[in-house]
């Protein structure tokens, strides 16, 4: 089994910053990818991004320049840098493992976490 618990959400101004992250333990190697997904009050769970095991990301357009994601695989926890937030960036943010492969869509991971709430403030 696995476990995922997310850590650093908050509120936070418009233009701010904040760093998830993502610590992992249980039957988890540092092959997993690893993704983050997020999800407003009323809407559906959106990706975010991710990042495979070699350390190569993907990130959905509405965060592209402005989110990143890192791993550190001796500490088994991934991180998100969200910077220049924007209201619209508020919601639940969960991360998610993955044994085989880094997807965009909810169904191919394995784990989730429980999220953590961030809310940017206009």
């Amino acid at each position: 089994q696995v476990q995922l618990v997310e850590s650093g959400g908050g509120l936070v101004q418009a233009g701010g910053s904040l760093r998830l992250s993502c610590a992992a333990s249980g039957r988890i190697s540092s092959s997993y990818a690893m993704g983050w997904f997020r999800q407003a009050p009323g809407k559906e769970r959106d990706f975010v991004g991710y990042i495979t095991w070699s350390g190569s990301t993907y990130y959905a357009d509405s965060v592209k320049g402005r989110f990143t994601i890192s791993r550190d695989n001796a500490k088994s926890t991934v991180y998100l840098q969200m910077n220049s937030l924007k209201p619209e960036d508020t919601g639940v943010y969960y991360c998610a493992a993955n044994k085989d492969y880094g997807s965009t869509r909810r169904n191919p991971y394995d784990y989730w976490g429980q999220g953590t709430q961030v809310t940017v403030s206009s």
